[in-house]
């Protein structure tokens, strides 16, 4: 396949510590620019990751016509602006989760340009250990899925961190809320009817900072997780069903360096086997498919529609908190 050339917008945290990283490992793609609202932050994690171009501006990069698809790491309230900007440059566009900040935001992507293809980073969808979790599912290892449970926390009470920022789309169920979500519409390979949710706000930056939520899927199935912003970092997925449960060991910031693994269990407590994948980097094969879809023209797996779907469950979430109900999605 012919090389893929990208460019970057912002020099977020995301995109240079962990994105990048696994972008530069592959063959199948080139990094040619990276921009910035400053020319001089831009210059320097260029000569960090060894990309040939910098640019002081957004817009400037985007006029760059050697550029054939953009990454979009910008904070929550940008991802919708800046990828129709970019989508008008005729640039295809890989945009960090959320795509937006609600459902009827991320619809104005579909005024998009038809020959350009968005799509959300969720890169837990390329992930080896996932991949087989859903094939073990599908295969009917392990029964009847009927439940999924989801833990994910981090803490952080930086003031100046844009997770903590409400009016640009900070908080958790925004920034690590989407992932149980996500998860449980890829296992179960269906879309819930309702859910229903608690929420604890923090009383200074009045962001989300601890979830409980539950969503049904219909058929007995449901999803409960819990994530918070500020609790001790921990994740663990249980995928349970009639004849065993998959547990997903290290599920969403899985190591590039060391191999993934999951556990799966039969009907025997404490009996099962530990199932390790090779090294690999999720990242890199989020963009890799991203890449063979440019190269192809095939329709996405995952577009905007499906970004749309996640968020419209995510706002049943947010008013959920407001009607102490079951909303519908």
């Amino acid at each position: 396949m012919t090389k893929v050339k990208w460019g970057v917008i912002s020099t977020a945290n995301i995109g240079v510590a962990k994105v990048l990283p696994g972008m530069l490992k592959s063959p199948d793609i080139e990094i040619v620019a990276i921009s910035s609202r400053s020319l001089k932050s831009a210059q320097e994690w260029a000569g960090k990751l060894g990309i040939p171009k910098a640019y002081g501006s957004y817009e400037e990069m985007l006029a760059d016509p050697e550029i054939e698809a953009v990454y979009n790491p910008l904070p929550n309230h940008l991802h919708v602006p800046l990828t129709l900007l970019a989508a008008k440059h005729g640039k295809h566009v890989l945009c960090e989760k959320p795509i937006a900040i609600t459902a009827k935001e991320a619809t104005k992507l579909k005024k998009a340009p038809r020959k350009v293809m968005i799509a959300e980073a969720f890169m837990v969808r390329h992930a080896l250990q996932w991949i087989d979790a859903r094939k073990r599912v599908q295969a009917g290892e392990i029964g009847e899925v009927r439940a999924m449970q989801v833990l994910f926390s981090y803490f952080n009470n930086d003031p100046k961190n844009v997770r903590n920022m409400a009016g640009i789309g900070g908080g958790g169920l925004l920034d690590i809320g989407c992932y149980p979500i996500t998860v449980a519409r890829y296992i179960f390979g269906a879309e819930p009817t309702r859910v229903t949710g608690t929420i604890d706000r923090d009383p200074k930056f009045k962001t989300d900072r601890l979830m409980g939520g539950l969503a049904d899927f219909g058929k007995g199935r449901h999803l409960s997780f819990t994530i918070s912003t500020q609790l001790a970092p921990y994740q663990r997925v249980h995928i349970m069903g009639t004849k065993g449960r998959i547990e997903v060991e290290i599920p969403f910031n899985a190591p590039p360096d060391k191999p993934n693994r999951l556990f799966v269990q039969g009907m025997e407590m404490n009996q099962g086997q530990m199932f390790t994948y090779p090294v690999s980097d999720q990242y890199q094969l989020q963009a890799e498919a991203f890449g063979r879809a440019i190269r192809s023209g095939k329709k996405l797996a995952w577009g905007v529609d499906d970004a749309i779907k996640n968020m419209k469950i995510i706002d049943a979430f947010f008013k959920s908190e407001k009607t102490g109900k079951w909303e519908k999605v």
